[in-house]
């Protein structure tokens, strides 16, 4: 006889407001470095469908960027009613590496902003994404973002290693390095 298990709830992360915004920052180098060895890339090799989750690895860093402007522009501060009018905008569908850049500057400004105005309070406040049913916090959109943009890094990483392309490096403790060293020169 087999018997059921209730499913087990993650447990909480506690992080305050200074963690939120070197997760952010942290997104953000981890992207940049990316999008520059996209930029190396011929064109056909980042627009290239790969049958990765969003076919190229350029659709799957605008799809990353749409994420992060999603929950960290619209969704944590409470701008969901404006999220139909933002599907349809031209500027979240980049067609060169120009847009992409233009539109990753826009969405990390947003991105920092919000992290700028959260507080210890408001990392535990609730909110609301209209697609995904249950309950979480400002602090959960923290994380799912991060979370996503690994998960497809890891989809990216793949189609470089298969065209034997070193990738970026993407750690915790190597972007912090890189991140105090810059800050550091003079």
């Amino acid at each position: 006889m087999t018997s059921r298990r209730a499913p087990v709830a993650a447990p909480r992360l506690a992080f305050g407001k200074d963690d939120a915004r070197a997760l952010v920052a942290y997104n953000e180098a981890v992207f940049e470095r990316y999008a520059r060895r996209l930029a190396r890339l011929p064109r056909d090799a980042a627009t290239r469908r790969r049958e990765i989750g969003h076919q190229s690895l350029f659709d799957t860093l605008v799809h990353i960027l749409n994420v992060h402007e999603v929950w960290l522009v619209y969704i944590v501060p409470g701008r969901q009613r404006e999220l139909p009018g933002l599907f349809r905008q031209s500027y979240r569908r980049p067609k060169d590496l120009a847009g992409l850049r233009s539109y990753a500057r826009q969405v990390w400004e947003g991105a920092r902003s919000t992290v700028e105005g959260l507080t210890e309070r408001t990392l535990g406040e609730r909110v609301k994404a209209p697609w995904m049913p249950g309950r979480y916090t400002v602090r959960d959109a923290l994380l799912q973002t991060t979370l996503e943009q690994a998960h497809h890094l890891g989809e990216v990483i793949a189609a470089l290693w298969q065209d034997d392309i070193e990738p970026p490096e993407m750690t915790w403790i190597d972007t912090r390095r890189s991140a105090a060293r810059t800050r550091r020169r003079p």
